[in-house]
């Protein structure tokens, strides 16, 4: 169940950033904005956070997988945006810096959505005292 908090978190981040930028800056349609996020927050929950983020060193590390896996996101997000968009948004010349200024915000954001997932999603429990009888 966290998983599915952390992903609809993580979608009303991206839908939010994506929105003012490519919708309210770049005058693209919502729809469209709302099918790269979608599709970004898929791809960079499963690579960015899952694999990347938990796996770029050892826990007591958090500095370090964070700036590795806030990196990735960050270039995943301007892969995306800028790929989708040359399929979408058929002759924009803004593409470059419409991918680049997302990459830049959803990578801020991604800093302390990492930090929301070490401490509500990727922490271990630890083992509860049992009682002896």
């Amino acid at each position: 169940m966290n998983h599915v908090k952390a992903l609809l978190i993580k979608l009303v981040m991206i839908t939010l950033v994506l929105g003012i930028i490519l919708t309210g800056i770049f005058n693209r349609e919502f729809s469209d904005t709302l099918w790269i996020s979608v599709i970004l927050t898929i791809l960079a929950y499963v690579l960015g956070d899952l694999l990347i983020f938990r796996k770029a060193g050892d826990d007591s590390d958090y500095t370090k997988r964070n700036i590795i896996a806030t990196l990735s996101d960050a270039i995943l997000t301007f892969v995306v945006v800028y790929f989708m968009g040359q399929d979408i948004f058929v002759g924009d010349g803004d593409l470059i810096r419409a991918a680049l200024l997302s990459a830049i915000v959803v990578g801020l954001g991604e800093w302390f959505f990492h930090k929301y997932l070490d401490n509500n999603v990727f922490e271990e429990k630890p083992n509860h005292h049992r009682a002896t009888s």
